[in-house]
C-alpha cells in the first residue's frame, strides 16, 4: 500500500504482512501434486480412478519437489511483502518475526489438512 507523502514522494507504509494469503498460498503449492489430481476429477476432467493414479504417481515421484517449490513460493512472497514495506533487513525481520511464524504454521496446517482430505478421497475410491 503506498501513500503520497507530503514532498510529492511516494512512502511505503509498514502494514501488517497477509499471513493467511501467504500461508495458503505456501501449503497449496506444496500439496499440488494431490490436490490438481483431485480437482480434476472433482470437476470431472478425468475419472476418479486416472486421478488417483495420477496423484500417486506425482505425490511418489515428485512429492520432494511440489513442497520445495512450496518453500520457494512461500519465502518469495515473504520476501516480497517486506521489501514492499522496506523491511527487508535484520531489524525489519525482528519487528516480524512472529508473523513469520505464523505464516509458516498456516502453511504447514493447511499443507496437513490437504493431505488427509486428499488420503481420504484416494481410500474411497
Amino acid at each position: 500500500m503506498r501513500v503520497e507523502a507530503a514532498d510529492g514522494e511516494k512512502d511505503r507504509t509498514r502494514g501488517k504482512l497477509p499471513t493467511w494469503r501467504i500461508g495458503l498460498t505456501g501449503g497449496l503449492v506444496g500439496m499440488l501434486c494431490c490436490v490438481g489430481p483431485t480437482l480434476l476429477a472433482i470437476f470431472g476432467v478425468v475419472s476418479a480412478g486416472t486421478a488417483f493414479a495420477m496423484a500417486t504417481d506425482l505425490y511418489e515421484g515428485y512429492g520432494w519437489w511440489f513442497r520445495g517449490a512450496g518453500l520457494l513460493v512461500l519465502a518469495g512472497m515473504v520476501w516480497l511483502a517486506l521489501r514492499r514495506r522496506a523491511m527487508c533487513n535484520v531489524a525489519g525481520l525482528r519487528q516480524v518475526r512472529f508473523r513469520i511464524i505464523g505464516i509458516l504454521a498456516v502453511a504447514v496446517v493447511t499443507y496437513l489438512i490437504l493431505y488427509v482430505v486428499t488420503t481420504r478421497l484416494g481410500e474411497s475410491v
